[in-house]
């Protein structure tokens, strides 16, 4: 969990980073989620600050008219986060619940890679794939559910792979961060250190590593050529941990869509500049825009 203390202009006071106990269940996350909260509230008390709102986002699929989250990976079915966090805070504080992709989108639109952008996408690379989405100035939420490009079917007969969704063929499957790594294994019998080591073989001229990439970057020229066709942005923005490829996954991106678009507007296609810490700063601005701001230095 990575977690603030953030000012009305934006400035970061405090950051630190807190392990997710997945392994011991859906109710340990959440209870280590509680603490985090309540533990930063005092700390900015105890510094002498104000807590005007908070921001908490999380993977998932999020019910916000019963703030209630579903996410696979932490083992949540229907769990009552909001409920939970205003239990633990008290009703005098605003809380906003969000989606953590599109809160890493909403500060990237704000003040990072697409700024200034009606019509833009963000898209984290890492464990898995969602999408942040701008159509005509506005972050599409589509009541919880929208952006999910990863779990999109890219891939068909004997190449698709079961997703964690329960599809086959998802994107998602192929061109994660965690897909590359499990799919370099199991084609060489190899572990590897995550997707980074792929990476350094790829770079090393590993064949396998080269097909691996190579697949991973086919789909997601597929991706990004029919998001283009359906919603035309003008920028796309790629984060997550693939992001440290650098131009070997941006200029194949690039250069793949060109050759595919015959009307379409073509995007840029960049970096997202605000690393691990888009989420949390898109966490702090939502929390911040919720409540009018009485003065500099409060968070």
């Amino acid at each position: 969990m990575k977690c603030g203390l953030v000012a009305a202009d934006g400035a970061l006071l405090h950051r630190e980073t807190r392990p997710t106990p997945r392994d011991a269940g859906g109710r340990a996350v959440l209870d280590a989620l509680l603490e985090t909260v309540v533990e930063l509230s005092q700390k900015a008390t105890a510094d002498g600050h104000r807590v005007r709102a908070i921001g908490v986002v999380v993977p998932g699929v999020i019910d916000a008219e019963n703030g209630t989250v579903g996410a696979e990976n932490l083992e949540w079915v229907r769990t009552p986060v909001f409920a939970e966090l205003k239990a633990a805070i008290g009703e005098d504080i605003p809380i906003v619940l969000a989606h953590d992709v599109r809160a890493g989108g909403y500060a990237e639109l704000r003040q990072g890679a697409l700024a200034g952008t009606t019509n833009s996408m963000f898209l984290p690379l890492g464990t898995g794939i969602a999408a942040a989405m701008v159509v005509d100035g506005s972050l599409v939420s589509g009541d919880g559910y929208a952006g999910e490009l990863g779990h999109s079917k890219f891939i068909y007969g004997d190449a698709a792979e079961l997703c964690a969704c329960g599809q086959w063929g998802c994107l998602e499957t192929v061109a994660s961060a965690a897909a590359i790594a499990r799919r370099y294994s199991t084609r060489t019998g190899r572990t590897v250190d995550g997707a980074r080591e792929v990476m350094e073989l790829l770079a090393a001229g590993d064949p396998d590593a080269a097909q691996v990439w190579k697949d991973a970057l086919t789909f997601l020229i597929d991706a990004l050529v029919l998001y283009t066709t359906l919603v035309a942005p003008t920028r796309i923005a790629i984060g997550g941990g693939l992001i440290g490829a650098g131009e070997t996954l941006l200029q194949p991106l690039r250069e793949g869509v060109h050759e595919r678009l015959t009307f379409q507007r073509e995007p840029e296609i960049v970096a997202a500049v605000l690393g691990d810490e888009a989420g949390m700063l898109g966490a702090a601005q939502m929390a911040w825009d919720s409540v009018t701001a009485d003065g500099e230095g409060q968070e």
